[in-house]
């Protein structure tokens, strides 16, 4: 999951840095638009870093982790993508919603870490 989110926030990015900029300067979204892109990366080299972490000590605290991790990889950056898309602010409404989600995946792997130190 971490490879694809870290791969699509790639192409998503650059089709908004090529052919959708001129839309999205027009709109003033280039700025959201950024920012969807680079938390889908964070959230995608995040999960990579789980995976990686349960291969080599499985535990349940980092299983939890990653579903927060994915969860906050699709809300946080399709709330700001959707706004970008539609230009209807609500979806900004939903974007705490992911970046709640973000903070208790690393919260979840501090957690652990702590476990385990």
């Amino acid at each position: 999951m971490g490879s694809v989110f870290a791969s699509t926030s790639v192409a998503i990015g650059a089709f908004g840095a090529h052919a959708w900029k001129p839309f999205l300067i027009q709109i003033n979204r280039l700025d959201t638009f950024e920012t969807a892109a680079q938390y889908q990366m964070y959230g995608g080299l995040a999960l990579i870093l789980l995976g990686v972490l349960q291969i080599n000590r499985p535990s349940k605290m980092l299983k939890i982790a990653s579903y927060f991790h994915i969860t906050g990889s699709i809300v946080f950056p399709g709330s700001l993508y959707l706004i970008c898309i539609s230009q209807q602010l609500f979806w900004g409404a939903i974007a705490p919603i992911g970046g709640l989600a973000f903070m208790l995946g690393f919260a979840c792997m501090a957690l652990d870490a702590v476990k385990k130190g």
